[in-house]
């Protein structure tokens, strides 16, 4: 049964004083525990060197698909050991809340957290990279520049289906499982 359609759903969300990847067991905790309700498969994880990715992947083994997305070049032995243990590491990818004409919406999703945004954009560029499957609820993990601090639940979409007419392909945040109160402002 999808849970989104009960008229209540009481689920905790673990909130962090501040950003930063001190953070980040207490989010591999929450989200490991999110998994055990076994309605999501898959968790897509910004991970710029691949250290967060490999963090996943271990903690996450046997329990979901573990996604580790880098706008930039992975360390090469830290993508390999994604890999090896289960997961996929995709690297060098776009920016697309960074595109033209995508000012407001990053800004929107910066008011709820630099890992807020990523994690939003993790979702989009790994649909957008057809790594995962549309339209299917994911867990979104990102951080404040180093580590993890924030994950949250969404439909996976592609960026230009993000706010598509179809309310059926359209990007839905649709939980929050972990995020910091104070955000980090570059």
């Amino acid at each position: 049964m999808n849970t989104y359609f009960m008229s209540k759903l009481e689920r905790l969300t673990t909130y962090f004083s501040k950003p930063g990847p001190e953070n980040t067991e207490e989010v591999i905790s929450a989200v490991s525990k999110r998994l055990e309700e076994g309605d999501i498969k898959v968790a897509v994880v910004a991970s710029t060197t691949g250290r967060t990715g490999v963090k996943f992947a271990e903690a996450l083994k046997g329990k979901a698909k573990v996604v580790a997305i880098s706008h930039e070049k992975m360390d090469q032995k830290l993508k390999e050991e994604i890999t090896r243990l289960g997961g996929i590491a995709v690297d060098q990818t776009h920016l697309p809340l960074h595109q033209r004409g995508m000012d407001k919406v990053r800004n929107a999703f910066y008011s709820l957290g630099q890992g807020f945004k990523v994690a939003v954009e993790v979702i989009l560029i790994a649909t957008d990279k057809a790594v995962i499957k549309p339209y299917e609820d994911v867990i979104g993990v990102a951080g404040s520049g180093e580590g993890c601090d924030t994950a949250i639940v969404a439909r996976s979409t592609t960026t230009k289906e993000m706010f598509s007419e179809d309310p059926l392909k359209k990007l839905e945040v649709r939980e929050i499982i972990a995020m910091p109160l104070k955000k980090k402002w570059w």
